[in-house]
């Protein structure tokens, strides 16, 4: 069966058969269980911020890193890594960045020193840039086309319960305090979860030799993780140790480092970004609101965080707990808008971000009176949830509403990695509002919600820009 299995993948022709049922399943809970673990490092920072910071030290740097470093990574390295499972197999690269994560992860639960934490995370993200584009591609090979419908139905319930489940286990962990280790066994589980995972991948996945003509644009991806780098060295450092020549400098870097990314974007013979989807007001203007939103509502994640456990004195499990109906609410509207982005299109965006701002205004009212008991934050979190799950999808599929099908795969990549970038800007961007208001966390959180709350109503008219609908296919 294992030679069946390479032919099929290799040639992709008709008529080749696809491995048992047992085995498709078995390979996408392998899929699925990376894209797990990828979801829970990204946000159990979140949870864990002042813990790691009360034992390692590093102060408001750290906590704006923590979050930060790991989706500037994944970001970056997004588009590349399915670059380069199209030129080296997508089994070889699905096996290396799993490895390479569970290691860093190990990394990360021994880490000494903020430093060393967050280089670790770096790594841990580049790795997961790995993986996470290798699995639409194996199911592809692996799943008949007239069934792969029901392998991509699970990614939305499985990703919305480790959405939820994510920052509750890292709170339990870190209550816990196994053979008192504090935050760091909430990374090191990852050897057990990451380990088992690469065991059935290397049993269970099609081999494959990828297409050695596949042109990748190092230099390219280069650019664009110095660019990163250096803005938001400069927002992270000038935010926690004032606006010195440093921060000035690494922001001055990192926009002369962007002028060059555009630079190469239109020159290079394949480029990261295709320059036609530049050149598309509807897609551009989609891209634009998902940096804004995203940033926007990943700030607020990391805010509500941060004041629930320094400003209301929660732990961590009872501050993650208390993110369910946050989290609730993603997954209740995700899926009950899968079917209507096809009547609604860019109205749908609209309500979403409608939906988040009343959230936000509501939870801003609770915490400029003092209103925040045990439930009262319940409401305003859940109908928060409710405009994130409205957004999260429909944003992008509207935003590839009227590109070419040549345009796709570049489009996807292109939108998936600016979401990863947004959450990195985001997390560093309000934080920095957050620890930076004065007049203690009430003032701080009050602050930094209406910052937020200023950004979406912000976006609420640039939907008009957006295509009107989704592509017809796409949600039959």
């Amino acid at each position: 069966m294992t030679q069946t299995l390479r032919d099929a993948d290799e040639n992709g022709l008709h008529g080749i058969p696809h491995p048992p049922a047992r085995v498709r399943w078995a390979i996408l809970g392998v899929v699925l269980a990376a894209d797990v673990l990828d979801l829970l490092d990204g946000t159990i920072t979140n949870i864990a911020a002042p813990t790691i910071t009360h034992d390692l030290g590093g102060g408001t740097s750290l906590v704006q890193w923590l979050g930060a470093s790991y989706a500037l990574a994944l970001g970056v390295l997004l588009v590349l890594g399915g670059r380069l499972g199209d030129l080296y197999g997508r089994r070889r690269l699905f096996l290396t960045g799993l490895a390479g994560f569970t290691t860093a992860s190990v990394a990360c639960g021994l880490a000494p020193t903020p430093g060393t934490l967050v280089a670790a995370r770096l790594v841990q993200g580049a790795f997961g840039a790995l993986v996470v584009p290798q699995g639409f591609g194996i199911l592809g090979a692996t799943w008949p086309r007239a069934q792969i419908g029901k392998a991509y139905s699970l990614f939305g319930p499985v990703m919305g319960l480790s959405a939820v489940g994510g920052p509750i286990l890292a709170g339990l962990l870190i209550d816990a305090d196994l053979a008192g280790l504090g935050w760091r066994p909430m990374f090191l589980i990852n050897l057990v979860l990451g380990g088992a995972a690469l065991f059935a991948a290397a049993r269970l996945l099609p081999h494959d030799t990828g297409d050695r003509t596949t042109a990748v644009d190092l230099p390219g991806s280069a650019l664009l993780g110095a660019t990163m780098l250096a803005l938001l060295t400069g927002l992270i450092q000038g935010s926690a140790h004032g606006w010195t020549a440093f921060p000035v400098l690494a922001s001055l870097t990192g926009l002369a480092l962007f002028a060059a990314f555009c630079h190469r974007q239109r020159t290079a013979p394949s480029p990261l970004i295709r320059p036609s989807l530049l050149h598309n007001r509807g897609f551009t203007s989609g891209l634009v609101l998902g940096i804004v939103f995203f940033a926007a509502v990943s700030g607020l994640l990391y805010v509500v965080s941060l004041f629930l456990q320094q400003g209301l004195g929660r732990s961590p499990a009872g501050a993650a707990l208390a993110l369910m109906p946050l989290s609730a609410g993603i997954v209740i509207a995700s899926i009950a808008c899968y079917r209507l982005i096809a009547r609604l299109g860019r109205r749908l965006v609209l309500i979403g971000f409608l939906v988040t701002l009343a959230g936000t205004l509501h939870l801003l009212a609770l915490v400029a009176a003092s209103g925040t008991g045990p439930w009262a934050l319940v409401p305003p979190l859940f109908v928060i949830g409710l405009g994130m799950g409205a957004c999260f999808g429909s944003l992008y599929d509207v935003t590839i509403g009227d590109i070419t099908p040549a345009e796709a795969g570049s489009a996807g990549g292109s939108l998936g990695a600016v979401q990863q970038l947004a959450n990195a800007v985001g997390a560093a961007a309000v934080t920095s509002v957050y620890f930076h208001s004065g007049g203690g966390e009430k003032h701080a959180t009050t602050v930094s919600l209406t910052v937020v709350a200023a950004i979406t109503l912000l976006c609420c008219p640039l939907v008009r820009l957006l295509p009107p609908k989704a592509p017809e296919d796409q949600h039959h």
